[in-house]
């Protein structure tokens, strides 16, 4: 399913007010650089808020001096990615149809947020929405965090339209239908306020890395679409606030990982893929040994460990998923293995895997 028609909106609608809301935390260069343009692209339609995470810099006095028509909510404590919106937009309940979910170290362009917009309203289905995603160091590249678009293969691996593993396709049109997919990223995300406080937000136990892939699996769960928009177009720096290369985020990756799959795996998928994603998160960590990474290696298995620990948490999440759709009969799924296509087969591009 593809719509390329253009969209007939071209402001959006006063019944429906939307939030542009940033999660700060010590970022008070990125808002120097990037929040200026957020306002001056959708201050008119919208009511840009930014929500700090205890910052330890002068985050908030800047904000206050320099961007006066911001809003400020102001958090006791870094409560991570996950609880700090979800806090933050349990205060927001009842003002907005909508909230976009934007990284500080976002550059946005003019009709971004229209052309999102647009999208979400066009349908009641639609829960969330993506613009394309392009690299800020590399303006014709696709930017790892979301790309075009996120999907998932039969092992719960996520990757992108135009992004597998740490490969970056050029944008050169490939991605440029909008169509369903199955997650949307969290870097730049326009969701359905009633899906969002209907799924009760983002699962507070991932912190940060794969809650938005959690939170858009169990929006197909309840019957929600979620899509993406390439008439909108940003540019991220990513690894803005944790390095790409980092035992931390590996931790975070490898862990939320498997709880993904323990959460969301439809009945009697669990028990075989989660078998075949544990042994390849093995072989990851042997590639790992080889290169000497021995703090990525440490993580892996920190991971599995704190997951199995956990394990009571998980299953009752799981339990409380009712029904829940088997994978391959989710949009923006791959039948295969994601990581032979790109490590045995050499395939470099996701429209080689999926199509599209």
């Amino acid at each position: 399913m593809s719509d390329t028609q253009p969209l007939a909106a071209n402001r959006l609608p006063l019944a429906a007010p939307i939030a542009v809301v940033l999660l700060n935390w010590n970022g008070v260069a990125w808002l120097r650089q990037f929040l200026p343009g957020v306002v001056a692209h959708s201050a008119a339609e919208a009511t840009v808020i930014v929500v700090d995470n205890a910052s330890t810099d002068d985050s908030v006095a800047v904000l206050r001096a320099e961007f006066p028509t911001v809003e400020i909510i102001e958090h006791p404590e870094n409560l991570g990615f996950c609880d700090g919106y979800n806090r933050a937009l349990a205060q927001l309940e009842g003002r907005f149809g909508a909230y976009l979910l934007l990284n500080t170290d976002v550059d946005v362009t003019p009709g971004w947020l229209t052309s999102l917009a647009a999208r979400l309203w066009s349908d009641a289905a639609i829960a969330a929405v993506q613009p394309k995603i392009r690299a800020h160091a590399d303006r014709a590249l696709f930017e790892y965090a979301g790309a075009a678009g996120g999907l998932m293969d039969a092992y719960g691996y996520p990757f992108c339209r135009g992004r597998l593993f740490d490969t970056l396709e050029p944008d050169e049109g490939q991605y440029d239908d909008a169509r369903p997919v199955f997650w949307a990223t969290g870097a730049c995300m326009l969701v359905r306020a009633a899906a969002w406080h209907t799924l009760g937000g983002l699962e507070s136990r991932f912190f940060a890395h794969m809650e938005e892939i959690d939170f858009c699996w169990r929006a197909h769960h309840a019957g929600w679409q979620v899509w993406a928009e390439p008439r909108s177009v940003v540019f991220h720096v990513g690894g803005g606030t944790l390095p790409k290369s980092n035992p931390r985020k590996t931790y975070l990756n490898f862990r939320n990982g498997l709880a993904l799959l323990v959460r969301n795996l439809g009945p009697g998928e669990l028990a075989p893929k989660l078998a075949v994603r544990l042994l390849l998160d093995w072989v990851a960590a042997a590639r790992w040994a080889v290169a000497g990474e021995w703090g990525e290696v440490k993580a892996v298995f920190r991971a599995h460990r704190h997951v199995w620990r956990d394990r009571g948490h998980w299953r009752a999440s799981r339990r409380e998923l009712h029904p829940r759709r088997r994978l391959a009969e989710l949009p923006g799924t791959y039948a295969g293995s994601v990581v032979w296509a790109y490590f045995g087969r050499k395939v470099r591009r996701a429209v080689e895997v999926v199509g599209v």
